[in-house]
């Protein structure tokens, strides 16, 4: 039996970072709730704006959600109508909370694990083949300069009566390197012979964080440096 670790996952507190950033306590169990429905909605609401990530952060009786998307305008909305009647309902949605919404560009979406898996989901259902559409999403990756790329394709692919894996794979993608940065994403595509998992691992290099130990008077004093 294969026995996977979510890349995200594995990497944190060495070079990523949680997307929940709260301390709840006895209220642990309501938050998360109100997490998940935070990003439910949002994530339903603003399918078309290509959203990458949703980053919570919760102080008392304040809420700041960070949206990451590619195509910010739709969740802004003409003259900011949008984004104020999302953050209205929003606050009734988990109330007694000030909501504040902060949303951000996706800069290269081309380089964005999730972006990619979705547009992949989306081409499928457009009935385009599983080998086109990941060889196509691949060449656009590594022209932007990732070390490597990885996708996999899983289900009832161009209709087959049994359900098979395809996945293709360029360049360097060395999951079980701590320093390596992966990103990751999942999709799913609903085709009318049933649903097709893709998953997408970018390797865009990595990230070197030394402990420079220097001794004091005090003892010895650890730095954290990038390089």
């Amino acid at each position: 039996m294969g026995q996977k670790v979510h890349p995200g996952s594995f990497r944190l507190g060495i070079n990523k970072d949680w997307i929940s950033r709260w301390y709840g306590e006895k209220d642990y169990a309501k938050l998360l709730h109100e997490d998940i429905k935070i990003r439910r909605f949002l994530s339903e609401k603003f399918k078309r704006a290509n959203v990458s990530k949703i980053l919570i952060e919760r102080a008392i009786n304040k809420v700041r959600v960070s949206i990451f998307a590619g195509r910010p305008g739709i969740i802004i909305g003409k003259g900011g109508e949008t984004i104020e009647d999302t953050k209205e309902y929003l606050e009734k949605l988990i109330g007694g909370s000030k909501v504040f919404l902060n949303v951000q560009e996706v800069n290269r979406p081309d380089l964005d694990a999730q972006l990619v898996a979705e547009r992949i989901a989306f081409q499928l259902q457009r009935r385009t083949s599983a080998k086109r559409a990941m060889r196509e999403a691949i060449s656009r990756i590594m022209e932007l300069g990732a070390r490597g790329v990885r996708i996999a394709c899983k289900g009832r692919i161009a209709g087959a009566e049994i359900a098979r894996k395809e996945w293709m794979k360029e360049g360097r993608v060395p999951l079980h390197t701590l320093r390596a940065d992966i990103d990751y994403g999942i999709a799913t595509a609903h085709t009318l012979y049933g649903c097709i998992g893709i998953k997408v691992w970018i390797c865009k290099g990595e990230i070197l964080r030394p402990l420079i130990q220097e001794e004091s008077g005090n003892g010895i004093a650890a730095q954290k440096g990038q390089v």
